[in-house]
C-alpha cells in the first residue's frame, strides 16, 4: 500500500495538476472588503498568506495556477438574484464591478503571465457554468486543488462541482477560509473529508519539491 505522502505526490503531478483561487480579491479579502470580517479571517488564520506560498511555489514546480473571480456588471445585468445572499450583496457598500480595484487578485497573492484568471457574473461557484472545466480539459487537468474563500459556501461548491465532474480535488484545510472562523475545521472534517483529499500547504508544497522520476 501505498503512504499518504506518496499518494498525495501522485495526485499533485505538476503536469495534471491545476491550482484554483477562489475570490482571493481585494474586495473579499483585501483591507478595503466588502466582508470584513471574513477577510480578517483569511487573513489572521494565514490562509491567505498561505494560498500566496502556494501559488509562488506552483509558478516554480510548472504548476498552472488560475485564479478565480467573482464580478458584476455596473448595470447588474446577468447576475442571480434568487438567494438571499445575492440580494444582500447587491447592498453592500463594496461592489465587486468588473474592471475596479475590487476584483483584482489581492495581496501577497502573486499573479504569473502564465495564469488564468477566470471572472463570473452569476451564481455561488466558480465551476458550474463558468468556462473552468473547459479550460482544466484543456489543460490535461485530473487534480484540481482548491483554496481561497468561502468555506461557507464558494469552497464546499467548487469542490463539489469538480468532483461530480470527474477531477481528485484537493484541499489544503490551512489555505480557506470562512465565519465563523471554527466552522471552518467543522465543515472540513464532516464535509469536504468525505469527498476530497484534505491535506496542509506545507505537504502541497513538499510535494512539489519533491525530484519526480522521468517517464
Amino acid at each position: 500500500m501505498p503512504s499518504d505522502a506518496v499518494r498525495l505526490g501522485e495526485q499533485l503531478d505538476p503536469a495534471s495538476t491545476v491550482l484554483l483561487t477562489v475570490e482571493c480579491q481585494r474586495g473579499v479579502v483585501g483591507p478595503e472588503s466588502a466582508l470584513p470580517e471574513l477577510a480578517d479571517a483569511a487573513r489572521t488564520s494565514g490562509a491567505l498568506a498561505n494560498i500566496a506560498r502556494m501559488v509562488a511555489a506552483a509558478h516554480d514546480a510548472g504548476v498552472q495556477v488560475m485564479h478565480a473571480v467573482a464580478e458584476r456588471r455596473p448595470d447588474g445585468r446577468g447576475a442571480s438574484r434568487n438567494a438571499r445572499l445575492f440580494r444582500a450583496a447587491e447592498k453592500l457598500s463594496v461592489q465587486q464591478l468588473a474592471g475596479s480595484t475590487a476584483v483584482r487578485i489581492a495581496d501577497p497573492v502573486p499573479v504569473g503571465e502564465k495564469d488564468l484568471v477566470v471572472r463570473r457574473l452569476h451564481g455561488l461557484s466558480p465551476v458550474a457554468g463558468t468556462e473552468v472545466d473547459a479550460l482544466l480539459r484543456n489543460l490535461g487537468c485530473r487534480t484540481l486543488v482548491v483554496t481561497g474563500v468561502s468555506a461557507n459556501v464558494a469552497i464546499p461548491n467548487t469542490v463539489f462541482d469538480a468532483v461530480n465532474l470527474g477531477y481528485t480535488a484537493v484541499v489544503p484545510a490551512d489555505a480557506i477560509a470562512g465565519v465563523p472562523a471554527d466552522y471552518t475545521p467543522a465543515m472540513i472534517r464532516h464535509t469536504l473529508a468525505l469527498v476530497a483529499t484534505v491535506t496542509t500547504t506545507e505537504d502541497v508544497l513538499t510535494s512539489w519539491r519533491r525530484p519526480r522520476r522521468a517517464r
